[in-house]
């Protein structure tokens, strides 16, 4: 009797414990289930007061508005509506997300590698001998002697780039426009590819007709051009004129492309790029649908959203991928601050002869946020875009930059020559040079 007494003793503790737990469990979920009820009907609420905060715009309305020029003022500035850029593409499928093509699954990834020193196959072209080369690039002319900066090839970790073939590249461009669209860099590319394609076409078969929004070269046998427009923010702004840009207040018209959009919607292979001209402070807005001279402003890496977006619209109704190849290049970055790669030290690309090895290498001026951005765009284009990738290939080479030696368009004091470090163009590249490879990267894609 004791015994069995004592097993029904200890047993039912056991059976009140399991039944203990059980509720304890009920109840806990219960509270959980509320908890997430009342954090998701919280955060249902902030997203709509969040979204009530903006208006959403359809970019790209012709509208009865006066073409911004450099000419233009803001009569008042305004605080921020709030207006964002809303487009839709007629081929996306909302349920699908897509990334950034940048190779074909069975190639490998050009754009991670090593630069490695070549005198045998580089440079591609002599500066001497390119009729067309620009002052701000021809770092040999203005007195840097040493050109190892020219003789460095791009070489990818796991596959190899196409070898450049001036030939098959105007046999691509046979009865063609190529088109380079966006600021001084995009300028310095395109100055490139020229450089690289002139050589072998007659002198009395090609031609340059400067047009101060658009500059065109000519291939007569091909039937063909190689052009560059300047839109450093490819929205229509106060800053298109070529030369009569430098304005101290700068006004973009954040919801239309359509001004640019009439001289680069004939061309059959576009390249795109924007990026350094919205880090230079806040921006002002003149949307389309506000009266003559009133004003928004909103910080540069908003403005370049918006104006991304309204790009992306045009690009997504405008492109069939089958007749219209387009490019967008990434942030080309700057060698500004030398304590970034040569810690302690205070200068900046000035003397430097070169590449980075260290491949992790990411320097300040490339904006992770800005670029995150850019590719959220670029994804809803999906095959419509295709993307060079020049940022992390071109972060390796301080070396590259015309330094002091490129002609300076204002006169130079004698403070500024006594510290030459304080005038040097970390920004824009020697030709021959990085830009030659960007090409070399857009042969390989064509």
């Amino acid at each position: 009797m004791s015994q069995k007494w004592i097993r029904k003793k200890t047993r039912l503790p056991l059976a009140a414990l399991l039944i203990v737990l059980l509720a304890t469990f009920v109840i806990l979920y219960n509270e959980r289930s509320i908890i997430e009820q009342i954090h998701h009907h919280t955060d249902h609420e902030q997203n709509l007061i969040e979204a009530s905060r903006f208006t959403y715009v359809k970019p790209n309305v012709h509208a009865n508005t006066e073409v911004l020029d450099r000419f233009s003022r803001c009569n008042a500035t305004n605080e921020y509506s709030g207006k964002k850029i809303e487009w839709v593409d007629p081929n996306e499928d909302p349920g699908q997300e897509s990334d950034i093509v940048v190779v074909k699954e069975e190639e490998c990834d050009v754009f991670s590698g090593k630069w490695v020193f070549d005198n045998s196959s580089y440079p591609l072209h002599k500066e001497s001998e390119c009729p067309y080369m620009s002052d701000q690039l021809a770092c040999q002319k203005h007195g840097r002697l040493d050109l190892d900066y020219q003789y460095w090839r791009w070489q990818p970790h796991a596959c190899n780039l196409k070898r450049w073939n001036v030939r098959q590249v105007w046999e691509k461009l046979r009865g063609k426009r190529l088109m380079f669209v966006g600021d001084s860099l995009n300028r310095g590319q395109w100055i490139s590819m020229v450089c690289l394609l002139q050589s072998v076409i007659p002198r009395d078969k090609q031609s340059m007709s400067p047009n101060a929004h658009l500059t065109v070269f000519r291939a007569e046998d091909y039937n063909a051009t190689v052009e560059f427009m300047w839109a450093p923010l490819l929205v229509e702004s106060n800053s298109d004129d070529p030369v009569n840009h430098r304005l101290d207040q700068r006004i973009i018209r954040p919801d239309s492309v359509l001004k640019h959009a009439s001289k680069w919607q004939h061309a059959d292979i576009l390249i795109f790029n924007t990026y350094l001209w919205w880090r230079q402070g806040p921006v002002k807005l003149q949307w389309s649908s506000e009266e003559k001279g009133s004003c928004e402003e909103v910080k540069g890496g908003e403005g370049m959203e918006m104006a991304m977006n309204a790009w992306g619209e045009w690009i997504a109704n405008n492109v069939d991928p089958k007749t219209k190849r387009v490019f967008f290049v990434t942030m080309s970055p700057t060698h500004q601050r030398s304590r970034e790669w040569n810690p302690g030290s205070e200068g900046n690309c000035y003397g430097e002869k070169k590449p980075i090895e260290e491949e992790s290498y990411w320097g300040s001026a490339s904006d992770i946020p800005t670029m995150r951005m850019v590719k959220r765009v670029l994804n809803r284009l999906g095959p419509k875009v295709s993307v060079i990738n020049i940022t992390q290939l071109s972060e390796y080479r301080k070396d590259g930059h015309p330094s002091v030696y490129r002609k300076f368009w204002e006169p130079l004091t004698q403070d500024r020559l006594d510290k030459p470090e304080l005038y040097s163009d970390c920004i824009h590249w020697c030709v021959p040079g990085v830009p030659d490879v960007w090409n070399q990267l857009l042969f390989h894609f064509l």
